[in-house]
């Protein structure tokens, strides 16, 4: 059975009659990557010491990073500012601190190291650490592989109706592929927070967490239009 194109016939008729069936594939796979987000925050009341502060603690986290090697496949800086915070000062406006953030965005593949790496950003002084969220790579074999399930059950329906009508398919007229998509929504992971301007050390090294991947759940699917050879009704 081959593609064809009906320039004779553009409706059907009883004698080239045509079925429409659609074709599902859901998969549950393992992910691929996961993602953390890092946002790093510096406050005083000196406009450059608070930025050098910020710079200080961005290069610790940025360091951190990097020490696990190609455990960590990409880093990326976002969202950088400095905010006045303003105070009145009798019927006038001054400012009485800096506040800064930074937000870093670190993708892993190798999720051995991501509960310790999680642990140790997380302890960091003003330092947030959300995430992880979990995904696939846009070419992951589960793609293929849910869109291939879902054209074989297209198919498997298709025979089965023509079976039932006492025919046969005789030509595929059209394909049309709606793509596979993440059904599961991404749900907030677990967030890390020190206490807020807290400088007090520390001797006793937090456990590293247990994070265990969230499952993908994919959904495929297709719908194909088919001609059929008359029925014997």
């Amino acid at each position: 059975m081959t593609p064809t194109t009906d320039t004779t016939t553009p409706h059907a008729t009883p004698d080239n009659p045509r079925l429409t069936v659609r074709g599902e594939a859901h998969l549950d796979v393992e992910p691929d990557i996961a993602r953390i987000g890092i946002t790093i925050t510096a406050r005083g009341t000196d406009r450059r010491h608070t930025l050098a502060d910020l710079t200080h603690r961005n290069t610790l986290a940025l360091d951190l990073l990097k020490t696990h090697g190609t455990a960590v496949e990409h880093i990326e800086t976002g969202h950088f500012s400095i905010t006045p915070e303003l105070g009145r000062h009798g019927r006038t406006e001054r400012v009485r601190a800096y506040l800064g953030h930074v937000h870093i965005t670190a993708e892993l593949a190798d999720f051995t190291t991501l509960g310790e790496l999680t642990t140790a950003l997380a302890d960091l002084e003003l330092t947030r650490v959300d995430g992880p969220t979990w995904d696939l790579r846009p070419d992951s074999p589960a793609h293929a592989t849910a869109r291939r399930q879902a054209v074989h059950e297209a198919l498997r329906r298709a025979h089965e109706y023509a079976e039932a009508l006492g025919t046969t398919l005789t030509a595929l007229l059209e394909l049309t592929d709606t793509g596979t998509d993440d059904q599961y929504p991404t749900p907030q992971g677990a967030r890390f927070r020190r206490a807020a301007f807290s400088t007090a050390p520390t001797d006793d090294e937090p456990a590293p967490l247990d994070l265990e991947p969230q499952r993908q759940h994919l959904h495929a699917q297709v719908t194909a239009r088919f001609t059929m050879a008359p029925p014997r009704l």
